[in-house]
């Protein structure tokens, strides 16, 4: 089939794609297949996701790999978009230009697109883990939306095996990797025996933590030992230890030569978030149920009269906006990725203008009509300050977040969430920051009374002390 015999789609470049990814494409109702945010303002619609992966432009295809997590694999849950759109990731495979480069320093774009299969793979397996999250009753990953991505399994089987014996041996490992999590299932279990082998040799062997761990849990699921695997991967944490031990200790003999060797250490970038967690799991302790009784939800504070008199007066309830947050998408009708144009359009107002001599990119910029401070990298937003005096009210379960007191918000949040160990962490200026939900209480002064300052990030904005820029250390 040629591109003529196709129609056009919105937002998806006519050369971009393929013919038959193409052709995959233009045969689905997306307007009917909802991704997690489908609607909301400035969120690309899926077709616009799977347009942009063979972009011109390597900004917008690291772009479109990071939205087909957020968007269409978010918390474990797969939309009534995922399935179809995997099918035209699938046929992307063969495009030559996926052995692009995906990210600097990381895999090309090929490994980076069997990576998010394998990642569908795993969150739609027939026998799903505990904790995963197949469904919610909102209209979007539901039961018959896991059923309908576990349906286009051996499909996808069929795409994704064929890179196994890749030249590149990134390839090769997420090829072999989503291979691997696609064999469960009475469709393609007879396959395991010609694939074990590899996943024993290759797989287990790599320098990537997330594939060994594939390689475990997928050969112990098909009942083969792995004691020797299991204690290799001790022994190498064992090691890892050790050297990081050393180098924490400027008085150690030998400290020199750990920092090398921690350096050399090779970086795990193959799994998401949730997948590095789910690995964690299965090797850290079991957190025992919090003792006694849950606290008090968080109240906001009751606000000032009427008018705005002086910098410490307090909006009341009623005059602030109600925002709901998605963890790592968005809040109010923000997401994550936007620019300062497109935040002043949804927020309906107009930034600051830019300083003489302020870079052309800014990294903090205040919409005080709204009570909202964006923070940006690369001219893209990472995290949303919410002022604790007039900013809008965000809630989690109905608790606010916003103008509260914090020790309040604190121990709410820790009971609630009950972190696994690492999830919780405080910044040097003991501000609480929940990896989980992408959320950071910071305190903000009123008078006399100190108030909620919540902020909403992204994952690589959650160490605050090198992420937050001064603006925000040195606001009050």
């Amino acid at each position: 089939m040629n591109d003529e015999a196709i129609p056009d789609l919105p937002g998806v470049p006519a050369d971009s794609l393929p013919p038959a990814a193409r052709a995959e494409l233009a045969g689905i109702a997306w307007e009917e297949l909802p991704h997690v945010c489908t609607g909301r303002h400035g969120v690309p619609d899926t077709p616009d996701v799977l347009g942009a992966l063979l972009a011109a432009d390597p900004a917008r295809r690291v772009r479109a790999v990071e939205d087909l997590y957020r968007l269409l694999l978010h918390q474990e849950r797969v939309f009534p978009a995922t399935a179809p759109a995997a099918l035209v990731v699938a046929r992307l495979l063969d495009d030559p230009r996926t052995l692009a480069e995906g990210r600097a320093g990381r895999r090309p774009l090929r490994a980076e697109l069997l990576n998010w299969l394998a990642s569908f793979a795993y969150l739609t397996r027939p026998e799903a883990p505990p904790g995963t999250r197949p469904g919610v009753e909102n209209g979007v990953g539901t039961a018959r939306d896991t059923a309908a991505a576990r349906a286009v399994r051996p499909v996808l089987h069929d795409h994704v095996a064929g890179f196994r014996d890749a030249d590149d041996p990134r390839v090769r490992e997420a090829a072999l990797a989503a291979t691997a999590l696609l064999l469960d299932g009475p469709a393609l279990s007879p396959s395991v025996p010609r694939y074990a082998p590899a996943v024993r040799t290759v797989l287990a062997a790599s320098a990537d933590s997330s594939y060994r761990w594939i390689a475990r849990e997928r050969l112990a699921a098909w009942g083969e030992d792995v004691t020797g695997l299991v204690a290799a991967e001790e022994e190498r944490r064992a090691a890892l230890e050790r050297i990081r031990a050393l180098v924490d200790d400027p008085f150690a003999e030998g400290q020199e030569e750990a920092i090398r060797r921690l350096a050399e250490q090779p970086e795990d970038t193959a799994a998401p978030g949730w997948l590095d967690r789910r690995r964690e799991a299965r090797t850290a302790p079991v957190r025992p149920t919090p003792h006694g009784p849950a606290p008090e939800p968080p109240v906001a504070a009751p606000g000032s009269g009427a008018g705005h008199r002086g910098p410490w007066r307090i909006a009341r309830e009623e005059e602030r906006a109600e925002w709901t947050f998605t963890p790592y998408v968005g809040v109010g009708p923000l997401h994550f990725g936007m620019t300062s144009e497109e935040i002043a359009d949804a927020l309906g107002e107009r930034p600051p203008p830019s300083r003489p001599g302020e870079d052309r990119q800014p990294r903090c910029v205040d919409f005080t009509g709204s009570g909202i401070r964006a923070l940006f990298r690369d001219g893209r937003l990472g995290c949303v300050a919410v002022d604790a005096l007039t900013g809008p009210q965000v809630r989690l379960d109905g608790a606010p977040l916003t103008g509260c007191a914090p020790s309040r918000v604190e121990a709410w949040l820790v009971h609630r969430t009950a972190p696994r160990p690492g999830s919780l962490t405080y910044s040097p200026a003991a501000d609480p920051v929940f990896a989980d939900l992408g959320l950071a209480i910071r305190p903000q002064r009123a008078g006399n009374a100190v108030l909620t300052r919540p902020l909403f990030l992204l994952p690589d904005w959650l160490d605050l002390w090198h992420a937050l820029p001064g603006e925000e250390w040195n606001f009050s």
